[in-house]
């Protein structure tokens, strides 16, 4: 709900296009430890307990959104909302990969579930923001964590899990020499760009094209649907290893989507494009996280998992950043331009390095 609601907030309380980019790209430098602590302690107590303390985490941001003014209230409102996505990411993603069955048709599940989601609570808070206006929608977002708190209470608790014999964050040094961590890392962050421009800046571009809330929240939910159609179908299909074209293929198709979409400012062709990069994302999403969980041991699959957030989380903090930046300098649509110029930069070195990625030193 948040992805709609706080940059409209935030461009109605009169902020520049560069600070509702630091707005977005600040709180990730928060995000960085947490993720990375709240894997460690996924490995060592179960991500049950880390994804309850996520949901109160949206519940206090609700409330304080509800009563912030400026630039700096903004702020602290966000820094509690990418905390709790910081600790909710690698603890649900851990424990589906854990559940019984193929582990990629169970990361599928998770991830479309997680999208349904995303499109109801954008489409919701389009429809709340024209009807009620900026403080019912979060007061809105805070009752939603709460019943995700209720929901999550009938969910049975972890095995206990043995005690590791190091401190909690000397593993990641380990992992992050591995050549396939380095990787999956790189397709994380690109799989995260669609979703660092939907929370900050495909609002503002919709927008600028004279689309009001109501419109922007629909057209916004389609980068969802997308992304749930690569949950449900694709699951079936995506393999890791250096011979599959998966990474390419979903990089090409975020990298062709984000740079076109500003291209023609009727709702038919960016709803495509919206689709486009919903499904490219969600696939290549899916594939880091079943290549970590294939090259990780359980005892550290959080920990792992984790570092793959770490790129999601470089990918929100220099995303809005640059994009803001170009905005102010040079407009949105030539923003757009230069980031689907960077994706296909990026899209091609993964081309490039994934046979040395899975080459075993």
């Amino acid at each position: 709900m948040t992805w709609l609601a706080v940059p409209l907030y935030a461009h109605a309380e009169g902020l520049s296009n560069a600070e509702i980019g630091a707005l977005f790209a600040a709180p990730v430098l928060a995000q960085v430890p947490l993720n990375l602590a709240g894997g460690a302690y996924t490995d060592r107590i179960g991500g049950r307990r880390i994804m309850l303390g996520s949901c109160w985490a949206s519940v206090v941001a609700g409330v304080w959104l509800m009563f912030a003014h400026g630039f700096w209230m903004l702020m602290l409102g966000q820094l509690a909302l990418v905390l709790s996505r910081a600790a909710f990411w690698p603890a649900t993603w851990a424990l589906a990969s854990e559940l019984p069955g193929e582990r990629g048709l169970q990361l599928g599940r998770l991830n479309a579930a997680t999208n349904i989601g995303q499109i109801a609570g954008t489409v919701l808070c389009g429809l709340l923001l024209a009807a009620v206006g900026f403080q019912p929608t979060f007061l809105a977002l805070a009752g939603t964590g709460l019943m995700a708190f209720l929901a999550g209470l009938g969910t049975k608790p972890a095995t206990r899990r043995p005690a590791l014999g190091h401190n909690l964050l000397v593993g990641y040094w380990r992992l992050l020499h591995q050549r396939i961590i380095q990787y999956s890392m790189l397709c994380a962050y690109l799989s995260a760009l669609p979703f660092s421009l939907s929370i900050s800046f495909y609002p503002l571009l919709l927008a600028d094209f004279g689309y009001g809330e109501g419109a922007s929240g629909i057209l916004l939910a389609l980068r969802a649907l997308g992304a749930i159609a690569a949950g449900l179908i694709a699951a079936r299909f995506v393999r890791t290893g250096p011979e599959t074209l998966w990474p390419v293929l979903c990089g090409a198709g975020v990298a062709a989507a984000v740079g076109l979409v500003p291209t023609l400012d009727h709702a038919v062709p960016i709803g495509f494009w919206l689709l486009l990069v919903g499904f490219g994302s969600g696939a290549m999403t899916l594939y880091f996280q079943i290549t970590i969980a294939e090259a990780s041991r359980q005892e550290e699959r959080g920990s792992a998992l984790a570092l793959g957030g770490l790129g999601w989380g470089i990918s929100h903090l220099s995303t809005p950043l640059v994009m803001g930046f170009l905005a102010d300098r040079y407009g949105i649509v030539a923003g757009f331009y230069a980031i689907g110029a960077f994706a296909l930069a990026c899209t091609l070195v993964i081309g490039v390095v994934r046979a040395w990625a899975f080459r075993r030193p």
